[in-house]
């Protein structure tokens, strides 16, 4: 029933940047809606604009005031705010900042109330949004925050290769003083949970990897391997998580040992991002582990060199869209699963 599909809310980002250009580009092709209702949370003026960049001929977006009466069968918008605004194509601009924030708190008061399914959360200049929000650190924090779990987690997810963080945004120079064995531990529960019940793994094998170059070289460039990540990984299997590591990160990925695990837990976020995104680049998905609610969010940001030129690749958001939907029926499918596990049966033998 076209009425029972899921709902998806799309936050435009920072109007300034490549979100509306990949919007479109994505919401165009009517395949999308064999699979869900899709409403977006922004300002159709924006969407016009770029539509015209993007010499696309009657892009057809209904307006809505709500997400009970969704098109099923376009997309639809709602009009977060009413005043004309000039949308400047790569510029970064406050009021670009100001805008996106609204844009991205409505969709999150509509995810934590049950309004929509998913939340794909489009590029935004955490510059520019914090400028109105100094608190403000991230998309990843802020709906965690919001959803009421600020311990979830930043999962980059692209097919088989899932890379988690530590910490987020934090200023490298920050970094040894946030992580301990407490942080690390609750990490790899979450990160465990989450492939078990996200992505249906029943024994999910996570590598772990170091803080410092070559994994402390037996602390002979750092410590906090032995005295930290070591004793958290043994805690954590313990708890009867399969942690392995911690690895040395270089060689790590230099030799293709991350195909040998479901997972890779990584301390900070350049040591899991700059090699997820040498590898999966233009289709990698930005997941919030963690949550009872679900928001993923495509791999790239703002974009400005190139917004408005047509030139901004969709794939990545048009994955963020299906792995949000994909989650959301695996969710289903393990909540079945455990609330009517299979009874062991003894069976003698003669």
């Amino acid at each position: 029933m076209e009425n029972n599909k899921y709902k998806v809310g799309i936050s435009l980002g920072d109007y300034n940047g490549i979100g509306a250009e990949v919007i479109i580009k994505v919401l165009e092709d009517e395949r999308i809606y064999r699979f869900c209702s899709v409403v977006v949370y922004g300002q159709k003026n924006v969407i016009s604009f770029y539509a015209k960049q993007l010499k696309i001929q009657n892009f057809n977006i209904q307006e809505v005031k709500d997400t009970e009466n969704l098109n099923p069968k376009l997309p639809n918008i709602i009009n977060v705010w009413n005043e004309q605004v000039q949308v400047q194509p790569g510029q970064l601009t406050t009021e670009a900042g100001a805008r996106a924030m609204l844009c991205l708190n409505a969709g999150i008061k509509d995810l934590v109330e049950k309004k929509i399914d998913v939340l794909v959360t489009g590029p935004v200049n955490k510059s520019s949004m914090s400028q109105h929000h100094p608190e403000f650190t991230g998309q990843t924090e802020h709906v965690s925050k919001a959803a009421g779990n600020e311990n979830s987690m930043m999962l980059l997810v692209d097919d088989g290769l899932r890379v988690g963080l530590v910490t987020n945004h934090v200023s490298l120079k920050d970094v040894t003083g946030k992580i301990d064995i407490n942080l690390i531990l609750a990490k790899l529960e979450v990160l465990n949970q989450t492939l078990k019940q996200d992505f249906l793994i029943s024994k999910p094998r996570i590598a772990v990897l170091g803080l410092n170059p070559h994994a402390g070289d037996n602390s002979l460039l750092g410590k906090e391997e032995k005295d930290i990540i070591a004793p958290a990984v043994n805690r954590a299997k313990e708890k009867g998580i399969i942690a392995v590591g911690p690895f040395s990160a270089d060689g790590f990925f230099g030799s293709q040992h991350f195909k040998k695990f479901d997972a890779v837990l990584a301390m900070y976020h350049d040591q899991g991002l700059v090699p997820f995104k040498t590898l999966s680049f233009g289709s990698g998905v930005n997941y919030t582990a963690g949550l009872n609610v679900v928001r993923t969010s495509p791999d790239h940001g703002t974009g400005y060199d190139i917004a408005g030129k047509d030139l901004a690749n969709s794939d990545s958001l048009r994955a963020a869209i299906f792995t949000g939907i994909d989650i959301i029926r695996n969710r289903e499918i393990y909540s079945e699963m455990i609330a009517n596990p299979v009874e062991k049966v003894l069976v003698d033998k003669e």
